[in-house]
């Protein structure tokens, strides 16, 4: 039985994949400091004698016995309430942390898998983003906490990877929603959906005309799973490329919610990207990979899940 460590693994993705590395038949240890993960979201594997979860900051040093075939590098502030709110700990988390797993990855012998992120790209001048392209960021504004931590984690995971010779994968995530999102996450569409199933006014930044692309989370994490299985070093940009703009997803939440919420226009976060669309060509060819599940299917399902949330 292969052993796969996920850092980060309480947390929206993380804990997803923990349930897919399971029903693949791994063992898997979820290593998570809680700070914006939450143990609900892997209750359903207690008493499990595969899975194990350990509460620790993978920004000291990482203990682990035994034998660990992959480590998944999921531990990060990933929406802009909580890197905004926590600054240090996003910067720290993407080096010293990256650090302390890659050391893991090194001393063990494991594939390691880093979860990295479109906003590597910036305010893209590239559109849509390819794998090739260098981004455009700015690194002392309020989101370089975030962009910076990411783009040094990526260069660190090729270090190890080039000089120490670990087998590294690196995933450029781009939006996913799905279950286990928090209401008051700070992304988009979850905050959208919380407003309108509370009839409160849906806040759009800027004039909503900026565009997103949202892959639903079981498209996410298989995308991601293909990847960790595959022989791909360099970065894979796994996301939907099914653009849309940020007024017009609030829109359709109004209308699948039949809400009474109004749209109100606040003004656009400095740096807040006007265009992010992946293009997964390589995600395609190379994984065989693309999503399946339509905005529809995928927005009903995750409406399921607030409407729950939001009664209990």
């Amino acid at each position: 039985m292969k052993t796969a460590v996920v850092a980060g693994g309480a947390g929206f993705l993380g804990s997803h994949l923990c349930d897919k590395l399971l029903n693949e038949g791994f063992k898997v240890i979820c290593i998570d400091n809680l700070i914006t993960g939450s143990t609900d979201n892997i209750s359903q594997h207690a008493g499990n004698e595969n899975f194990s979860f350990i509460k620790h900051d993978i920004t000291n040093y990482i203990y682990l016995p035994g034998k660990v075939d992959y480590i998944l590098h999921f531990s990060s502030p990933a929406s802009p309430i909580d890197y905004l709110h926590l600054p240090i700990q996003t910067l720290k988390v993407g080096s010293l942390g990256t650090h302390k797993v890659l050391g893991l990855a090194k001393e063990k012998g494991a594939t390691f898998l880093l979860a990295s992120t479109s906003e590597v790209y910036g305010d893209p001048e590239v559109h849509p983003q390819k794998e090739d392209y260098w981004g455009n960021v700015n690194p002392i504004g309020p989101r370089g906490v975030y962009d910076e931590a990411k783009r040094f984690a990526e260069a660190l995971t090729m270090a190890y990877h080039r000089y120490h010779g670990v087998d590294t994968r690196i995933a450029r995530i781009f939006n996913t929603y799905g279950p286990r999102m928090r209401p008051n996450d700070g992304r988009a569409l979850p905050t959208f959906i919380d407003q309108a199933l509370k009839g409160e006014d849906i806040t759009v930044f800027g004039d909503g005309a900026q565009t997103r692309s949202f892959c639903f989370v079981s498209d996410q994490i298989e995308g991601l799973y293909r990847l960790l299985i595959s022989n791909e070093t360099e970065p894979v940009n796994i996301g939907n490329p099914d653009e849309i703009t940020v007024a017009q997803i609030a829109k359709e939440i109004i209308e699948l919610t039949k809400s009474s919420s109004n749209i109100v226009y606040k003004d656009l976060p400095i740096d807040d990207p006007k265009v992010r669309q992946p293009d997964i060509t390589k995600a395609i060819q190379v994984l065989g990979w693309k999503p399946k599940v339509t905005r529809l299917e995928g927005l009903n399902l995750t409406l399921n899940y607030f409407r729950e949330m939001i009664q209990n």
